[in-house]
């Protein structure tokens, strides 16, 4: 077998767990909520290097700039019945660590999941990216409640799906305006959020806080409900800043 067709193979599984929302049997609470995930997903429950973290203590470090180079838009947006999730098309990518990721989704947590010392956003939203080894790396950024909505929500807001529907965007969104315009971040290994909690993920957290107006955030939190996992321990692990 030629190399390519492994790697491609490994991408399609890294791309099964990202959407394993839609296939999973588990919730955030009841009896298939975050409390019984390590019962059927070992590693939500055995895993040393989970995410998300209280990022409090922090290491100073020479942290490179993240390349965001997102070109394309987005094409539609989905309520999976975990989160409302918005899929990409085009030239979407992240350069770190001399690799290119290509941003495959970005979705939404009310409240946030990781928080800044100590503090919890009331949203929170993950730009997930893999690379050509179906490596993942999710870039962060977090909202807080402002006097103005945030014009790149309107029209992504502008109907948001119910529970297992799908809405076409045909607004040109290009996914970079919802980052920060700083691109400072802090930087940290750990894993995805949602069952099967797979680890080995590069996270990174954007400091600077955006806003959103309390009715774009509380037209998310209407159909997604609290989506955010419980901190995790940091361990042996450590924050760059």
């Amino acid at each position: 077998m030629k190399p390519w067709p492994f790697k491609a193979l490994l991408l399609t599984m890294a791309a099964a767990s990202l959407t394993n929302a839609q296939a999973a049997d588990w919730s955030y609470t009841g009896e298939h909520g975050v409390d019984h995930w390590g019962k059927h997903f070992t590693t939500c429950g055995e895993g040393a290097n989970q995410t998300p973290i209280d990022i409090k203590r922090t290491i100073k470090a020479e942290l490179a700039p993240l390349h965001i180079d997102y070109q394309g838009k987005v094409r539609e947006v989905i309520n999976n019945g975990h989160t409302v999730q918005a899929n990409v098309e085009g030239k979407n990518q992240l350069l770190i660590d001399g690799q290119t990721f290509d941003l495959k989704q970005f979705h939404f947590h009310t409240p946030s999941e990781n928080y800044i010392a100590g503090k919890q956003f009331p949203l929170e939203v993950h730009f997930v990216h893999a690379n050509a080894e179906g490596q993942l790396a999710v870039v962060a950024a977090m909202f807080k409640t402002g006097p103005r909505g945030n014009e790149a929500f309107d029209g992504l807001l502008a109907t948001v799906p119910e529970k297992n529907q799908t809405v076409p965007l045909d607004n040109a969104l290009n996914p970079a305006d919802l980052l920060p315009r700083e691109r400072e971040y802090y930087r940290f290994n750990g894993s995805l959020t949602t069952p099967p909690c797979s680890e080995g993920v590069r996270w990174f957290v954007m400091r600077e806080a955006q806003a959103g107006s309390a009715q774009q955030i509380d037209s998310l939190h209407q159909v997604m409900g609290d989506n955010a996992r419980p901190l995790q321990p940091l361990n042996a692990r450590v924050v760059l800043e």
